[in-house]
């Protein structure tokens, strides 16, 4: 696919967006947390929630997919950056990304191991994530750099692969908020296999979300592993991450506009308009004329 030629960098909030996309609405959290670190910043954000999940995708669709929406987010306007709220999509794509678009900064997620590791007391650490994240080579190579670095310290990771519950959280956001049984069930399942948590010697102390959809039945997981758990997610790590990239050192931020939240944030999605709308107002906040469906071609395959 011939690249689009992506607009020179701007600076400080002047013009320009960043575009933030996910499989579906589990990159939300990481949109939150940009906010929160950028208030005056403009945010385009893309749910692919017509392909969801993509951690049971094969690669070469999540590449597909990815490039995809890059061209989507670019045909609306000058871009600051990208960032690849989604865990599977980093591991599978960002480097074809990075290679298709060189002038375009990416900035991706993957499951927070080392300040997992750091953080550990017993040693044991758990690592909730999709099969696509936690198979690829990207994860591996990762796994392998903390558990390098740590030494003489030693690490155990316990990985879990949760199949369907991040489509679980997907749907979800259309039920009542106490309507919690399929994705509680899938939760229970998954923490139960992984052994026992707690601070006594191995016990899993410390659950990394390695999918950005988790943060969201975070409450849930804390139930079933108990207070002594400490989670840890990435959505500030990027926030922060991103925010170093666009603002050069010399530039005093500006202060964040007036504007309406529709006029700085859009939020699309290639499926049902009302799951965006009820996930950005439950989670965000935002009024659903910030939601927008996808052209009818965008849904279909790349």
């Amino acid at each position: 696919m011939a690249p689009i030629e992506p607009t020179p960098l701007s600076v400080g909030g002047l013009q320009g967006a960043i575009g933030v996309f996910d499989s579906g609405i589990g990159g939300l959290s990481v949109l939150k947390a940009l906010r929160a670190e950028m208030p005056q910043e403009r945010f385009i954000y893309w749910a692919d929630s017509g392909y969801a999940p993509y951690g049971e995708r094969s690669d070469d669709f999540v590449i597909a997919r990815s490039h995809h929406i890059t061209e989507q987010l670019l045909a609306k306007g000058p871009m600051k950056a990208v960032v690849v709220a989604c865990n599977t999509a980093t591991a599978v794509a960002i480097e074809s990304l990075r290679t298709h678009y060189p002038k375009l900064p990416f900035i991706g997620v993957e499951p927070a191991l080392k300040p997992a590791l750091a953080q550990t007391q017993t040693g044991y650490v758990g690592v909730m994530g999709t099969q696509g994240t936690l198979n690829s080579t990207r994860f591996d190579n990762l796994l392998k750099t903390v558990q390098t670095d740590a030494l003489p310290k030693k690490g155990h990771f316990v990985l879990k692969a949760c199949k369907g519950l991040a489509l679980a959280i997907e749907k979800q956001t259309e039920k009542s908020l106490d309507d919690t049984t399929e994705v509680a069930q899938l939760c229970a399942k998954y923490v139960q296999s992984m052994g026992a948590f707690g601070p006594a010697n191995a016990q899993i102390d410390t659950l990394v979300l390695g999918c950005t959809h988790y943060i969201f039945v975070q409450e849930i997981l804390q139930k079933l592993v108990g207070p002594d758990v400490q989670f840890i997610s990435t959505g500030e790590a990027v926030a922060k991450q991103t925010k170093r990239l666009i603002t050069p050192a010399n530039l005093v931020p500006l202060t964040p506009s007036r504007s309406s939240e529709s006029e700085k944030i859009e939020l699309w999605t290639t499926g049902a308009l009302s799951a965006l709308q009820s996930a950005a107002l439950r989670w965000l906040d935002l009024p659903p004329a910030c939601c927008h469906q996808a052209a009818a071609q965008s849904l279909s395959p790349p």
